[in-house]
This record gives C-alpha cells, sequence and structure tokens, in this order.
C-alpha cells in the first residue's frame, strides 16, 4: 500500500458553503423542476417543501456526525463508526454510484445548454477540465466555484425580476388544483437529488478548518439558502408556464423568460445554467473522489487510490479515476434518465447518516430529528418512479454481494 498521508485543511465557512451551493443550485434549479413538475403538477411547491423538510433533517444530522468526524468519506465514515462494517460501505457504495450518475447529467446539461448537437462531446470535456482544476488544488476548486455561484446567482435574479414584472404572471396557475400525495412525494423525491449538495461540505471535513464549529455552520446556511431561491423561483416559473407547460420544458427557465416576452435574455439563462451546472459537476467530482479516497483507506476500493499529492495535497489517482469513470458514462447515457436512480442512491445513503445520528446521544429532540429523516427518506426512495426504485435496488444488491464475497475471501 503506497504511502497516506492527511489532507490539509485550508476551507473557512465561506468557501465551505459555496462548495455546497455549487451543488444544489446547479443540479435542482436547471434540471429537476421539469421532472418534478410531472410528478406533481401545480402541487410542485408542496413537493419542494417535503424535500426542504427531509433535507433539514438530514442536514442536522450530517453537521453532527461531521463535527464528531471530521474526515473524508462522509456518512461512509459515520456508518462505519456508529452502526459497523457493512453499513458505512452500503453508504459509501450508494454515493460513489449515486453520484458518478449526478455527475455524468450535470455534464450533459452543460452539453445541451452549450452545444446540443454535440452534447455527449461537451459533456466529455467539461469533466476532463473539472478533473484538471480538482487536481490543482481544493482552493483552487474553491475559488472557481466562488465565481460560478456568483454568475448563476445573478441570472436567477434576473430571470425573477424578468418573469415578476412581465405582466403574464397567472395566480390561477399557482392554485393547487390537481395532482395526489404518491406525486408530491415522487416531486420531493426527485427535487432531492438537488438538495443533496450540502453533503459535498461533509465530505470534505478533512480540508475544512475548525470542522467542529465550521461544517455545524455551513450545512444549514448552505441548505436555507438554496431552498430560499428554490422557492422564489419555482413559483416565477410555474407562475409563468403553468403546471403543463413546465413537466414538458427541456430548458424551464429560458421557456419561461420566452414566456414572460423577453426572448433577447434566452441566451444569458442558458449560459447561466451552463455554469450551474459546471459548478454542481466540479462540488460533486470533489465528494465522490473524497468518499473514493476514504473507502480506498479501508481497502474496499484498490489501495493505490488512496495516496494524496505532495504538492497538491489532494487525492490525485482518486480524482483521476472518478474523472475517467464520469466522462466514460457521460459519453453514452440521458440527462434525465439518471435523475431518479441518482436519488434512490443518495436517499439510501441520507438514511443511514440518521441512523448514524440516532445513536449519538439521548437528546430527544435530535432523535426525533434523526428518525424523521430515516423514515422520511425511505418514503422518498420507495415513492419514486418504478424503473428508479429497481435499478437503485439492483445497484445495492450488487454492493452487498461484492462485500460479500470480499468477506468471504
Amino acid at each position: 500500500m503506497p504511502p497516506v498521508s492527511t489532507l490539509q485543511r485550508r476551507l473557512g465557512t465561506a468557501d465551505a458553503v459555496i462548495i455546497g451551493l455549487g451543488s444544489m443550485i446547479g443540479a435542482g434549479i436547471f434540471v429537476a423542476l421539469a421532472p418534478a413538475a410531472a410528478a406533481a403538477g401545480s402541487w410542485l411547491p408542496v413537493g419542494l417543501a417535503v424535500a426542504g423538510v427531509i433535507a433539514y433533517c438530514n442536514a442536522t444530522s450530517s453537521a453532527r456526525l461531521a463535527a464528531r468526524y471530521p474526515q473524508s468519506g462522509g456518512t461512509y465514515v459515520y456508518g462505519r463508526e456508529r452502526l459497523g462494517a457493512f453499513w458505512g460501505y452500503l453508504a459509501g457504495w450508494s454515493f460513489v454510484v449515486g453520484k458518478t450518475a449526478s455527475c455524468a447529467a450535470m455534464a450533459l446539461t452543460v452539453g445541451y445548454y452549450v452545444w446540443p448537437a454535440c452534447a455527449h462531446a461537451v459533456a466529455v470535456a467539461a469533466v476532463v477540465l473539472l478533473t484538471a482544476v480538482n487536481y490543482r488544488g481544493i482552493q483552487k476548486s474553491a475559488l472557481l466555484t466562488r465565481i460560478i455561484v456568483g454568475v448563476v446567482l445573478a441570472v436567477l435574479a434576473a430571470v425573477v425580476v424578468v418573469i415578476a414584472t412581465s405582466g403574464r404572471v397567472e395566480p390561477a396557475r399557482l392554485v393547487l388544483t390537481d395532482g395526489s400525495a404518491l406525486g408530491v412525494l415522487q416531486a420531493a423525491g426527485l427535487l432531492f437529488f438537488a438538495f443533496a449538495g450540502y453533503a459535498r461540505i461533509a465530505t470534505l471535513g478533512e480540508e475544512v478548518r475548525d470542522p467542529a464549529r465550521t461544517i455545524p455552520r455551513a450545512i444549514p446556511l448552505a441548505l436555507g439558502i438554496a431552498l430560499v431561491i428554490y422557492t422564489v423561483v419555482a413559483v416565477s416559473v410555474l407562475g409563468i408556464l403553468g403546471a403543463g407547460r413546465l413537466a414538458t420544458a427541456t430548458a424551464p427557465l429560458a421557456d419561461a423568460v420566452r414566456a414572460a416576452g423577453a426572448a433577447g435574455f434566452e441566451p444569458v439563462v442558458r449560459i447561466g445554467a451552463a455554469l450551474a451546472a459546471l459548478g454542481s459537476l466540479l462540488s460533486l467530482i470533489l465528494g465522490v473522489s473524497r468518499t473514493t479516497l476514504a473507502m480506498a483507506r479501508d481497502r474496499h476500493l484498490p489501495t493505490t487510490l488512496a495516496a494524496v499529492h505532495p504538492r497538491f495535497g489532494v487525492p490525485h489517482r482518486a480524482e483521476v479515476a472518478v474523472g475517467v469513470l464520469v466522462a466514460a458514462v457521460a459519453a453514452v447515457a440521458d440527462v434525465r434518465g439518471v435523475i431518479g436512480f441518482s436519488s434512490f442512491a443518495v436517499l439510501v445513503y441520507y438514511a443511514i447518516a440518521n441512523a448514524s445520528a440516532w445513536t449519538l446521544g439521548p437528546s430527544l429532540a435530535r432523535r426525533a430529528v434523526a428518525a424523521l429523516g430515516v423514515v422520511g427518506c425511505a418514503v422518498l426512495a420507495v415513492a419514486l418512479p418504478t424503473a428508479a426504485v429497481a435499478s437503485g435496488v439492483a445497484v445495492l444488491a450488487l454492493g452487498a454481494l461484492i462485500y460479500a464475497l470480499r468477506r468471504l475471501r
């Protein structure tokens, strides 16, 4: 096994919040709103609220665990330490597999907004570029994410203003007239795909300064900011397009500004969407590579992936391996086809995180939050479309089989 050194603590609270926002904003606003509207109809805001409640439970549990175990790996480490080796492994397996699919979805989002005719080629190029950025060090990644998030927030604010001042928003489109409980739960599960960005803060725990103080502050702050942004944008787009048009939109925000009579602003929205997806992809690759590092340290993955670069202080072999895998998936995958699968895997990941947080202490309030998180994650996971549940269960079973075979050997 090659020598393993510890990562350097270079990230402060602001950097951690920005990395979390970079993940959440890119995934949700430009990708998940349309399929969520298809599931919930005009009840989309209710689905968003349900997803926000479950995400809050997960954020609270993750913050407590990350302060106790400030190491790379996130719930992989928490499950291993609190529940046992198998549950930690299952969490790590779910995260790596699910988030690899998420990385491919974000890369393809860049391709479809920038050059739809060559979306897969653009996606592969984006993965290669951001892998190279991550390879050079965590501070460069945080700086680039800060720039991207600033631009995207400005674009989203402009979209809301354009819609609000267009005079074409119809309040009747916001009336809860159709939908079902199952549809709301499906929408919440799909939107949860977007909220999972705060996990990046926990998985970078070994690179955060004063983690016992920084992580519990950064996770709820990033989640709260993202939830406010999601609510404002979702209500604005729903008011201008209606649930039916939003459900079938391939570029919801671009369609919204066009419907508001501001077609000239559409190119700006497309650039903002591409930047948002790039920011999300950047943070996703960071998180997957750090979980890969932690699993390689415990020999669940090839131990050569546990090496840390002596100059840049990053798990360079893990980052290159993740980049190659994501590029391969992005070359052939469908951008919408992976959202449900990724959501299922991430919900399993957070169910294990909440179960781990349950064991931390006797506080009734904290245990109630953890219990609600476990139940909520389980309900949202089984409520997802059948194909997503089936593929998710199959992948989890494969991971468990690999673990069992390794134990027997």
